[in-house]
């Protein structure tokens, strides 16, 4: 039977203990002797209860277990030596329990092979195993040690690294109980001049047993270690090892998901095979999840050692850290399976990146093992995960300061105001994913050329600022300047005149299609400034680009600031663009081409060096359809423009505009006398502009250089533009820069 423990003193060869505090029915009608060592009488305990003095409420644990036990939440315990449950055995820890260990480095919990522990802790309620002294420290105490039958790479009856216990063998499934909601702290005490005992290390522990919701604290060496075994270790937490905080090798073929690392002294997470042979079988192998490292690290947020094994990794965030995976260059076996695709790590994310930051020191061919993206680790990225609330300690709440930007998004991911973010490279909205951007949030590009937001077909991109507080896209140079970073591109399945699937101009993206109202998500009070970076020899990145992005698509109250390249461009697609604002723009303020038949009010433009718009057709074929057609109104163009308030380009298209206010501007309408498709379409009335103002008028100035018969194409009248004339609109008000 179960045995509830008041009063427990184990020996190698001993166990005593007091079933309960009623009295014992085998003691009859004898005497209580309290001095005997016997429980007689009315005694409830030996030589205590009834007659005697009450039974202690402290217990003595130290020696083998092998019968069935369980200990009484509402006792203290004291570990003043090795408790080992032995094959046959089992130990039960109720929720609340609490273990103190008194007995240094001898004192540890062992469960040998076919013995059982069930630690049954809960959320508000864990199991705690910890130091009795009154200052507690790292190294106080050994720490929890089980031993199973599943395999390793070491062999079958090995002898255990620390505990002397045998472990190993050929059944995966073994079964040696379940922990969970367990917290482990201070142990780590020295074995032997070579071995340390762990928090937690588990020995060939089969996939039977469950093992979750476990913490070690200000442990010695390492947090959490699995040698070999295929448990699976699900919501676990290492907090300020003196080693690496978890780890795990010798054909450990388990699975991990859910784990919050931080303060580790030196890797995160270290993987490994064999340190005596990187080729042993069974090679680990391991799919691991949802994984948080918060630094600093001297060894690496992951360190693929001896051999490593075949990881495969994701959702991997990484804070305060110098190098995100390390790799002995002198680890052969290591770098063989990275050049085989052996490990591979996707929306890896770094966050407050240290001094001297790598992402890896791994010197191989292959560099990309690894792709970054978004991630929120084991919950809410360097911040504590919501499932450690109650039954953890030491960990900190704060998130981090500043996390980068790259890679694929394929799920939703919704970035934080509170959190300023980096863009290192290329983040690409891949078909399926969402990008939600709040209000406030602001992305500081670091990655040149490489560094741009791309929204692909069928992906979708919330921008949800706010008048008073913008999303805003900027570059995080210290002195930053047009072209530091690419800008922000949206690829929809809207028609276009180049056809359907068209690869876009910057971004290597899909567009193009036949849903006119195809849905790219909204865009609200966003800026982007210097942006514009050099694709190629011929192309840049405008501000924002959109490629084929439908009428569904919600595009208002944007700004481009300093842009290398066009501020804002229309590539065919049908979406509508309101609010729009264009400072300082390398060549054309605001553009469109390539069958555009969208419509667009309220836009302010200033300082543009060509165009203040831009409206062609087709660069290739003049007569191309469908034809651009747009209505505008309510636009301002501040010049002084090199190529014109308006350049009817290209073919042009069908263009319908209304309040168009310019001020010191040399040319209104621009177009080239060998554009003979512009031409017809003048000709014909396609382009008809009323309410057209010439304000401040610059030297030479001139209404058009157009010099076809139909001069009637505009007619001059008295114009707001976007508002307030030559000023600032007050739509604009709060959210942009530079007016």
């Amino acid at each position: 039977m179960r045995k509830n423990l008041f009063t427990l003193i184990l020996t190698v060869a001993t166990l005593i203990s007091v079933v309960s505090c009623s009295s014992d029915d085998d003691n009859g009608g004898t005497q209580a002797t309290c001095n005997d060592g016997i429980q007689n009488g009315n005694e409830t305990g030996i030589d205590c209860g009834g007659d005697c003095e009450p039974c202690e409420t402290l217990s003595i644990l130290e020696g083998n277990i092998s019968d069935d036990v369980t200990l009484d939440a509402s006792i203290e315990y004291q570990l003043t030596g090795a408790l080992v449950v032995l094959d046959g055995g089992s130990l039960t820890i109720p929720a609340g329990t609490i273990i103190k260990a008194t007995g240094g480095t001898s004192a540890y919990i062992a469960v040998a092979q076919g013995a059982q522990i069930f630690v049954n802790g809960t959320a508000a309620n864990p199991v705690v195993m910890t130091s009795a002294a009154n200052s507690p420290a790292a190294g106080d105490w050994g720490g929890l040690v089980v031993c199973g039958n599943a395999p390793t790479n070491k062999g079958t009856s090995v002898t255990s690294e620390v505990g002397d216990l045998i472990y190993g063998g050929n059944v995966a499934n073994d079964n040696s109980g379940s922990i969970r909601y367990l917290r482990v702290e201070y142990t780590g005490a020295t074995f032997s001049n070579d071995k340390e005992f762990n928090g937690v290390s588990l020995f060939g522990v089969g996939s039977g047993t469950t093992f979750e919701y476990v913490q070690s604290y200000n442990g010695g060496d390492d947090g959490i270690e699995f040698f070999g075994g295929t448990v699976e270790g699900r919501y676990l937490v290492s907090i300020n090892s003196g080693d690496d905080s978890i780890d795990f090798a010798d054909g450990w073929t388990g699975t991990g998901t859910n784990w919050y690392i931080a303060g580790g002294a030196k890797a995160g997470i270290e993987g490994s095979n064999n340190g005596d042979n990187g080729d042993a079988t069974p090679v680990t192998t391991t799919t691991l999840s949802n994984i948080t490292v918060v630094g600093p690290v001297t060894e690496g947020a992951l360190y693929f050692k001896e051999g490593g094994g075949h990881f495969t990794i994701d959702n991997f965030y990484v804070t305060n850290a110098d190098l995100g995976v390390k790799v002995k260059d002198t680890d052969a076996e290591a770098a063989v399976r990275i050049e085989n695709g052996d490990l591979t790590i996707t929306n890896l994310q770094f966050a407050d990146t240290a001094e001297g930051f790598m992402a890896t020191d791994y010197t191989g061919a292959n560099q990309s093992f690894y792709t970054e993206g978004v991630a929120t680790g084991a919950g809410n990225g360097a911040a504590a995960p919501d499932w450690a609330a109650g039954w953890t300690i030491g960990l900190d709440n704060s998130g981090s300061v500043t996390e980068n930007l790259a890679g694929e998004i394929t799920g939703t991911v919704t970035l934080s105001a509170n959190t300023e973010y980096l863009l290192t490279s290329a983040l690409v909205v891949k078909a399926g994913g969402t990008l939600n951007i709040p209000a406030g949030t602001v992305i500081k590009a670091t990655g040149g050329t490489a560094a741009f937001i791309g929204v692909a077909q069928n992906g979708t991109i919330n921008i949800n600022g706010e008048a008073n507080n913008p999303v805003v896209m900027t570059s995080g140079a210290a002195s930053p300047a047009a072209g530091d970073w690419g800008g922000l591109v949206i690829c929809g399945n809207a028609p276009t005149n180049k056809g359907t699937s068209v690869t876009s101009e910057v971004g290597d993206l899909i567009y193009g299609g036949s849903d006119t109202n195809d849905n790219s998500g909204s865009i609200q009070y966003l800026r982007v400034e210097y942006t514009g970076a050099t694709f190629s020899n011929d192309k840049e990145f405008n501000g924002v680009s959109l490629f084929g992005v439908g009428a569904g698509t919600t595009f208002e109250y944007v700004q481009s600031y300093n842009g290398g390249d066009d501020g804002i461009e229309f590539f065919g697609g049908s979406v509508v663009g309101n609010y729009l604002v264009s400072i300082n723009s390398g060549d054309d303020s605001i553009d469109f081409a390539d069958g555009w038949t969208g419509s667009g009010s309220n836009w302010y433009i200033a300082g543009g060096a060509k165009a203040g718009i831009e409206g062609s057709n087709n660069g290739d074929n003049g007569d191309a359809t469908p034809v651009t057609t747009t209505t505008l109104s309510n636009i301002t163009v501040v010049g002084p423009v090199s190529e014109g308030a308006l350049y009817f380009k290209e073919g042009g298209g069908n263009f319908t505009i209304d309040n168009f206010y310019t001020s010191g501007i040399n040319l209104g309408i621009k177009v080239k006398d060998t554009d003979a498709e512009a031409a017809v379409r003048i000709e014909n009335g396609d382009l008809t502009m009323t309410n057209v103002m010439f304000e401040n008028t610059a030297e030479g100035f001139m209404a058009t250089d157009y010099t076809g018969a139909n001069q009637a194409f505009y007619t001059e009248g008295t114009a707001t533009g976007a508002g307030n004339g030559a000023d600032a609109p007050e739509w604009a008000a709060g959210w942009t820069t530079g007016l």
